[in-house]
This record gives structure tokens, C-alpha cells and sequence, in this order.
């Protein structure tokens, strides 16, 4: 992590957190949760510093999810589950300060946003995308599902929209993230230094920050709207609400499998489907039926306790394995299938050990 601070025209500041990690895409790792974290309570407390400003180093990724070779140790060698659970306990507490941060926080989410990176701009005020912009969930093809909050957020997306992103792992560009509710700007990569200008330069007194950041943000965005690609989950939304209306899991997977044939995006956008952990699909299923009324509170302390039970299972270290470690892109899941699913399976990973 980089920390710095740009001085305003009234001799406030914006406060500034980078991830410095382009070499692997900026994954989120233990290290930087323990570094993020205080410093963000420092600023919170700090009344000179009007915003945050939540950027990374390089232009391929904002970050590409969390550092799941790390979590694959904490796995696989013997006596380090522990720093597994850690993990995810202090990744969620971030994300639930970044949600209730009681200042703007400005999020640049240029390149590829998965997993624990959106995890990080979910809950961000401000949250930009580019024309670069690559956001996705696509944990059901590592044995994990969509957690750091996606049982509130992806309920909160337009019609089922939310549950057809979690299934399938599709990726959204710019447009879909601002049609589902991921994104509140569009702005082009290239005026990033002017927005930096105008937010420094803009008068913080007397204004209500969050209208000073928007304001600012608007201005940029009237300048990009040539930029800004069409929305194929806005322009596929009839199709999606088809494919995703049944009563079981077993019946909306078959209706989007029915889609692979079709041209274009919605047949790639099911694709994933096919090598997707049935136990991962069931999970998803689930924890969105069950959160539809949790508030994000909850969700996070729910979803600590099937990510911790993720972790001890072995469904998710089996998709690391396949997919980072022998890299030999085939899962040998626990269930070939969702017909072969264990109900009892599926609901141990609700369930919290005793003793935790």
C-alpha cells in the first residue's frame, strides 16, 4: 500500500490509498487489509481531510480479487487454517468501513475489478468506472461463491439480474456496472489527472463534501459519454429475467445452459456454467434466497461463516489447485452435478462450528 495526501485549495486533504501490487494484478492481500484498514480509521478521524481517494498502481487492474495462493496454503498445509479465517474476518471488516465511512471515498476502478477488489469499491461512495473497466464474481468456477457482501448487493441489482452475475460469473463492462448499481461514474481513464486537479483545486469550505466530490465527478462524466459502450446486461435484461425464473437451482442452471447455444454475448456470458462447481451454484443459490431481507451486517457475519467452512471443506481448495497451482483447468469437484448434490452438504456450510 501507498499512502499520500494532496493538499486542497482551502488547506484541507485528500487522502489517498494505493495498491501497489501490478505485478499480480493487485490482489488483495493480508498485508494490505492491515495496512488499509487503520489508516482509513486514521482519516475518518482526522477532520482536515475532507476524502478519500481509493486508486492502484498500473493500468491493467484495480485488483483482481483476493490473494487466493495465500488462502490455498492456509488450506492445504497443516496448521495454518487459522490464518485463513483471519483473512476473511479482517477483509470484510475493511469492507464494512469502507460502507459506512462517514466521508467520501472516491473509487477509481480501472482495469479488472473481481472478486475482493469489488469487494473494496462496493461500499466506496464514489465509485468511477473506465472505459477499461472489467468487473466480475467469479467465484463459482473456484469452488468459493460471491461473498465480501454480494448477498446484499447482488439482491439490490435490477430484477435477477444479480443472481444471473453470481451463477454464471459473467463479466460486466462499465455500462453494466452503472446499470446494476456497481458503479455511479463514468469517466474517461485519460481525465484522471484533471479530476485529481479539480477535486484539489475545488472550494471544500462551506459545501457538503459528498456534493463537492459528485459535482466534480458530473462534470468529467458529460465529458465521457462518447466513450461509454453500450450495456449488455441492460440490452439481454428480458432474456436474463426468462433465464433465471424458476423454482430451483437445478431448473434456472438448465434455462441458462439453454442459452450457450445463443449468438453473441448471452452465449458466452453462460459459458462458465459448464465448469462451475455444483456445490459453489448451490451455495450461491442459497445465501441469495437467505439474504434477501439481511442487512449488509448480516450478510458479512453470514458469509464469514460459509467462507470459514469454505475454507475447511475442500471444494475451494480443489478450484485453486486446478486453476493456479497445476494450473490443469480440471476441478475434480466433490459433486459432478447438481442431481448428485448432498442437501446435508450444501447445509453444513450454514452452520457455525461450536467453540466459534
Amino acid at each position: 500500500m501507498v499512502f499520500e495526501e494532496w493538499t486542497t485549495n482551502g488547506g484541507g486533504r485528500i487522502a489517498v490509498a494505493r495498491l501497489n501490487s501490478p505485478r499480480n494484478l493487485n490482489s488483495l492481500s493480508m498485508d494490505m487489509i492491515r495496512l488499509l484498514k487503520p489508516q482509513l480509521q486514521r482519516w475518518a478521524d482526522d477532520d482536515s481531510v475532507c476524502a478519500v481517494w481509493l486508486e492502484a498502481e498500473g493500468d491493467k487492474a484495480f485488483c483482481a480479487g483476493g490473494d487466493i495462493v495465500s488462502l490455498y496454503r492456509s488450506m492445504t498445509e497443516p496448521g495454518k487454517l487459522a490464518e485463513g479465517e483471519r483473512f476473511f474476518t479482517e477483509e470484510y471488516e475493511l469492507d464494512y468501513l469502507i460502507h459506512t465511512f462517514p466521508k467520501p471515498v472516491v473509487c477509481w476502478g480501472n482495469g479488472i475489478v473481481m472478486g475482493g477488489g469489488i469487494g473494496l469499491m462496493a461500499g466506496a461512495s464514489h465509485r468511477v468506472v473506465t472505459e477499461h473497466s472489467k468487473l466480475a464474481m467469479p467465484e463459482v468456477s473456484i469452488g468459493l461463491y460471491p461473498d465480501i457482501g454480494a448477498g446484499w448487493f447482488l439482491n439490490r441489482m435490477p430484477g435477477r439480474t444479480g443472481m444471473f452475475l453470481g451463477l454464471t460469473g459473467t463479466r460486466m463492462n462499465p455500462a453494466d456496472a452503472l446499470f446494476v448499481g456497481m458503479a455511479d461514474r463514468f469517466v474517461s481513464h485519460e481525465l484522471k489527472g484533471q479530476v485529481i486537479d479539480a477535486l484539489a483545486s475545488a472550494n471544500w469550505q462551506g459545501s457538503s463534501a459528498h456534493s463537492v466530490v459528485s459535482s466534480v465527478l458530473r462534470q468529467y462524466e458529460q465529458q465521457s459519454r462518447e466513450a461509454l459502450p453500450a450495456s449488455p446486461v441492460r440490452d439481454h435484461f428480458d432474456d436474463i429475467q426468462q433465464a433465471t425464473d424458476g423454482d430451483s437451482l437445478e431448473q434456472v442452471v438448465a434455462q441458462l445452459k439453454d442459452l450457450s447455444g445463443s449468438e453473441g454475448w448471452l452465449g458466452k456470458a453462460v459459458k462458465g456454467l459448464a465448469s462451475a462447481s455444483p456445490t459453489s451454484l448451490a451455495l450461491t443459490w442459497k445465501h441469495l434466497q437467505r439474504s434477501q431481507r439481511d442487512s449488509l451486517k448480516q450478510v458479512l457475519d453470514n458469509e464469514l461463516v460459509m467462507s470459514v467452512n469454505c475454507l475447511k471443506k475442500g471444494e475451494f481448495a480443489e478450484g485453486i489447485r486446478a486453476l493456479l497451482i497445476d494450473k490443469d483447468m480440471q476441478p475434480r469437484w466433490r459433486y459432478a452435478s447438481l442431481a448428485e448434490l448432498d442437501n446435508e452438504w450444501i447445509e453444513e456450510f450454514f452452520s457455525q462450528a461450536p467453540g466459534h
